[in-house]
């Protein structure tokens, strides 16, 4: 499939997940969804490597899952949401993967986030209830 450029697709530290993210991450985040039941997390839990072969991740992919490297995760097509669930495989929240991203301490991104909600329902209570 021919995929058009995008404007955003030149935005340094942005990646948006449109339909070329989600077409070159299908394998991924298919994985990734099985962990919505207990026996695949098992599985994955036992030996991350297999279960990457079982769903037949690149060797690029599959060495950005078992180091949790986040970024190359986002980059090859994870859905943040879905990444989620492999950051607890390594003992991190979505808050410890999200300032590993970012490269700050969990409790910067913390403040970071507090920071930047400052005036959001004004902001939202002056657009009729909504913001964005």
């Amino acid at each position: 499939m021919v995929w058009n450029k995008q404007e955003y697709d030149h935005i340094p530290g942005t990646y948006v997940f449109d339909g070329r993210k989600s077409s070159m991450g299908y394998r991924l985040n298919k994985m990734c969804m099985s962990f919505n039941h207990k026996e695949n997390r098992e599985q994955f839990a036992n030996d991350m490597e297999a279960y990457c072969r079982k769903y037949e991740l690149s060797e690029e992919t599959t060495k950005a899952v078992l180091a949790g490297d986040w970024l190359q995760l986002l980059r090859l097509g994870g859905n943040i949401y879905y990444l989620a669930k492999v950051a607890i495989f390594h003992g991190q929240s979505v808050q410890d993967a999200c300032a590993i991203m970012q490269n700050m301490t969990t409790d910067q991104f913390k403040q970071k986030l507090l920071d930047n909600s400052a005036g959001i329902a004004e902001k939202k209570n002056k657009a009729g209830g909504f913001y964005g």
